[in-house]
């Protein structure tokens, strides 16, 4: 019996030892780059530029970055990168259109990218818009002509259905109790979900969050340790509320409108 070898790709390794980072963008961002075509000379597209300051005094580096061009439209522009210090080594891969993987490089700085200065009002406004629209139902209720109740009747040969003129009423089967399991939503459709629940009340617990947006508790408290702040003692313990720079910028934008 001969070995089919026709599936096994080599691993390309040049660039393995290349020192790459990783970011983690919001979803707005990341869709406006999507629709970014390619430059026809080098393949590639300037994004965004990124800046590194450096205080001598304070010995300490900070990384921000500019969006380039003009098509992003009412999409904040300027966003800070925040560093990760400790994380799990990890390598980047690439696969060509003939099914080979190649070794990009190994990722040396991995960084979460938020908006900065006055654009946080504006990325604020953007995600309760998303929100607002997110929430419009579009369900559609139709009207039968037909108001003689035939496509209501019972028809012969169908089991299990009581005449109308019985007067006893089938119990129906108790329903066996199963245990919920949510779905994740969208990271971004979230936060503006959490933005919008914020500004109707300012204190929430965990457990009528969970009840409110129906989303599994873990991944709302990864949501909640970037955006809220937990009251650990007082009136409010064991609530959370909005950090200092998101309350702010929604106050500004309701006293706006």
């Amino acid at each position: 019996m001969e070995d089919d070898r026709s599936n096994i790709h080599e691993l390309d390794l040049e660039k393995s030892d290349r020192p790459v980072w990783l970011m983690k963008s919001p979803v707005v961002v990341a869709k406006a780059w999507g629709k970014q075509a390619p430059s026809s000379s080098s393949g590639f597209n300037s994004l965004a530029k990124v800046v590194e300051s450096v205080d001598p005094l304070q010995a300490e580096t900070e990384f921000f970055m500019e969006m380039v061009g003009a098509e992003y439209g009412n999409m904040p522009k300027s966003y800070a990168l925040n560093m990760f210090r400790d994380f799990v080594p990890m390598g980047i891969f690439s696969e060509a259109n003939l099914g080979d993987p190649a070794s990009e490089g190994k990722v040396e700085h991995k960084f979460d990218m938020k908006p900065h200065g006055e654009d946080i009002e504006e990325y604020a406004k953007l995600c309760r818009e998303r929100t607002s629209k997110s929430m419009v139902k579009s369900r559609q209720i139709q009207v039968i002509d037909n108001d003689r109740g035939v496509h209501m009747r019972p028809m012969p040969g169908m089991l299990g259905l009581v005449s109308s003129n019985s007067k006893e009423k089938k119990k129906p089967p108790p329903v066996k109790q199963t245990e919920v399991k949510r779905t994740r939503r969208d990271r971004g459709e979230l936060e503006a979900i959490m933005f919008k629940l914020f500004e109707g009340q300012p204190n929430w617990t965990l457990k009528q969050l969970v009840q409110e947006t129906d989303q599994p508790a873990q991944f709302l408290k990864e949501i909640l340790n970037e955006l809220c702040v937990y009251n650990k003692r007082g009136s409010n313990q064991g609530t959370y509320e909005l950090k200092p720079e998101y309350k702010k910028a929604g106050e500004n934008d309701t006293g706006g409108e």
